[in-house]
């Protein structure tokens, strides 16, 4: 939990620190077909005469968005997943060198030669840790964070998962793949749409993680899209309308007494532990989804802005209607 904390946070820090290291010349030649391609990503605008050849990915969602599109063989390196890949995935990853588990130092990325890095939450990029954008630019490094960890910008719906895939395959010359993908996406969300016709949304709490506080959805990022779609209603998406994720009391948890629980699968706490956990605090036990034991679970990567999301809301919707009685 203190990581991603961290990685939210990170967000406000965004301008980032400078670095000596000589910049690369740019590649000399005709451009690529379809390029020079120009790209505006969290305020940072950058011009690509041909793909990137020699890419890093670090976090989940932006090493899953690549290998959808294909793109291992555009990977130099890679680092820190929250979650094993998805299974069609495993040999593609395979064959990609992890950097390291977590964040790899500025020498260790710097040691993998790369021409673009792939974030997926802010912290990725830690001025603190060498790795500021403006670093990696110094040092003839193209960079993208992923759309939701943008420090402005509107709230993340499945129209920035889009969006966020569409920029990606642009940028590494496979348009075509982003745009098959993104058929595919809206296709899968359609059914899902027709399947929960008419019913009324039930209250949803999101539990993250947290003892004194409860750490969870706030209105901001996809969370908030994923379970609206599914047919929930997030109880904390009003009063963190500004968050990805953020903390509430539990006296509030009570207030607004969810009808159903969905738990955020990671880490070291278990999902058991984590039911027993809001299942032997009394404060909680007049809330309905306690009483009831209507719990969800879905892993926290596929919370994110990525290319789970769709597949997310479906999950999300069948362990709804389920709790329903449907």
């Amino acid at each position: 939990m203190l990581w991603r904390r961290a990685a939210l946070a990170a967000a406000l820090l965004f301008p980032l620190a400078a670095c000596t290291t000589q910049a690369r010349p740019e590649a000399q030649g005709s451009p690529a077909p379809g390029f020079p391609y120009q790209v505006t990503n969290c305020g940072v605008t950058t011009t690509f005469t041909a793909p990137p050849k020699r890419a890093v990915t670090m976090n989940q969602h932006a090493t899953e968005v690549m290998l959808e599109l294909g793109l291992a063989k555009s990977l130099v390196g890679t680092a820190y997943l929250d979650d094993k890949v998805l299974p069609k995935y495993e040999s593609a990853y395979g064959s990609v060198p992890v950097l390291a588990k977590e964040y790899p130092s500025y020498e260790r990325l710097l040691s993998a030669n790369p021409d673009y890095v792939y974030g997926g939450y802010a912290s990725a990029f830690a001025a603190n840790e060498g790795r500021g954008r403006e670093a990696l630019a110094k040092s003839g490094i193209k960079s993208r964070l992923n759309v939701e960890n943008c420090p402005k910008g509107p709230a993340t719906t499945m129209n920035e998962v889009y969006e966020e895939v569409r920029e990606v395959g642009r940028t590494f010359g496979v348009p075509e793949r982003a745009e098959s993908w993104v058929k595919a996406a809206e296709a899968t969300n359609a059914r899902t749409r027709a399947a929960r016709k008419g019913a009324a949304p039930v209250p949803v709490f999101v539990y993250d993680s947290g003892d004194k506080t409860a750490f969870t959805v706030g209105g901001k990022g996809i969370g908030n899209d994923i379970v609206t779609r599914a047919g929930g209603r997030n109880v904390f998406a009003a009063d963190l309308k500004d968050k990805s994720f953020g903390d509430a009391s539990w006296e509030n948890v009570v207030a607004r007494a969810p009808e159903t629980i969905l738990i955020l699968d990671y880490g070291g706490t278990s999902v058991e532990a984590k039911k027993q956990r809001l299942r032997d605090d009394p404060a909680l036990a007049s809330v309905p989804a306690v009483k009831n034991n209507r719990f969800a679970v879905l892993p926290l990567s596929d919370m994110v802005t990525g290319v789970r999301a769709p597949d997310a809301v479906t999950k999300l919707a069948g362990q709804l209607r389920a709790g329903a009685g449907e």
